[in-house]
């Protein structure tokens, strides 16, 4: 699996993807469109936040410290109000203040025809749901508490590999040009 989206899409992971329609009240086609129009967002605020070592660390301590995995492993835990204040805590190290949530909310709304409203209430979820598959790969399940740092350097990758080629490299260097361009 190259990113995220395939990560939330497996086979292994259908079940959260079934309570997050059933939590929202959206049709499976809904939620996959929902959760694609998010993921873009998540994905680069993670890429900016592990583009240092300090931002790297970070995520493999919230990893190895939070119960993130517990999201995949026991779907019924994201109808939770602690996943929800997770998730908006997860947000808040991902883009820096609620206005970005909102408005990564409103534009997937406009992309996707689903209320923004429903979008705004679903963010912090899908941003624990992201958090839970990265530990579920990083660290494996809810009870191990070990960053098995050889599949760490994976999570690079899969973050940065955007256009999911294979390869971080035209990643990196369009990321820079973009830098060097501002």
């Amino acid at each position: 699996m190259n990113n995220i989206l395939d990560m939330l899409f497996s086979t292994e992971n259908q079940s959260a993807i079934d309570e997050l329609s059933r939590s929202f009240d959206l049709s499976p086609e809904q939620t996959k469109t929902a959760v694609e129009e998010l993921i873009p967002a998540l994905s680069r605020g993670l890429q900016k936040n592990t583009a240092s070592e300090p931002g790297m660390d970070d995520l493999l301590d919230a990893l190895r410290t939070g119960k993130h995995a517990e999201y995949m492993d026991k779907p019924s835990t994201l109808g939770q109000p602690e996943t929800t204040k997770d998730g908006n805590s997860i947000l808040g190290h991902i883009f820096g203040s609620k206005e970005v949530s909102r408005e990564v909310a409103s534009r997937a709304s406009a992309s996707s025809g689903i209320s923004s409203a429903i979008l705004k209430k679903m963010l912090p979820v899908v941003a624990s749901l992201v958090m839970g598959a990265i530990s579920k790969k990083v660290i494996g399940g809810s009870s191990s508490r070990q960053v098995n740092r050889a599949n760490s350097g994976g999570i690079i990758g899969m973050l940065l590999d955007s256009d999911k080629d294979g390869s971080i490299w035209d990643d990196v260097l369009s990321m820079a040009a973009k830098g060097l361009l501002r």
